[in-house]
């Protein structure tokens, strides 16, 4: 029985994945995606959120803002450009394949939010959310890749049924 998610790629072909002009394509819209994320960072952290007096609710509530409108930016762009080859995927609506998109983000999400967090007391809240991006970049890139827009399918096709005659 094969499993429900049967993926098997080796080292060169995941280099190739990440060193190439799909990558270029995915770097520049992440580039994108890091000014939306850093500039709602900066205005929710000090604007919007100024008058919460938690520090880290201030931040991670600054964070969540930022880190939806950037991955919004991000999957529309991602879609229309760096996988617009890819009509195949276009066929959903597309809230379901950004429901899909933010499925694959997650980890990257999570990942970012951590790594903010700890680097924050370290260093400006700033530098520390362009590092917590930086690190969770590439991770996403083959998450979207291969399963967002890719051809990978998370269920298994459905056997034919069988007819009566078969059956016997």
């Amino acid at each position: 029985m094969k499993s429900a998610l049967n993926l098997s790629i080796s080292i060169p072909s995941l280099l190739r994945r990440i060193f190439s002009r799909r990558f270029l394509k995915f770097g520049t819209v992440g580039a994108s995606g890091t000014v939306v994320n850093i500039g709602v960072l900066y205005l929710a952290q000090e604007h919007l959120f100024n008058t919460v007096q938690h520090v880290e609710l201030k931040l991670n509530l600054s964070l969540a803002v930022a880190i939806l409108l950037a991955t919004l930016n991000n999957f529309f762009w991602n879609r229309l450009w760096t996988w617009s080859d890819r009509t195949q995927q276009h066929h959903r609506s597309w809230l379901s394949q950004f429901g899909q998109y933010t499925l694959a983000c997650w980890l990257s999400i999570a990942l970012q939010v951590l790594f903010t967090n700890l680097l924050a007391p370290h260093f400006y809240y700033q530098f520390a959310n362009l590092i917590a991006i930086a690190s969770t970049s590439v991770l996403n890139f083959v998450l979207n890749d291969i399963w967002t827009f890719g051809r990978v399918k998370l269920l298994p096709a459905r056997a034919p049924a069988k007819s009566v005659d078969e059956a016997h």
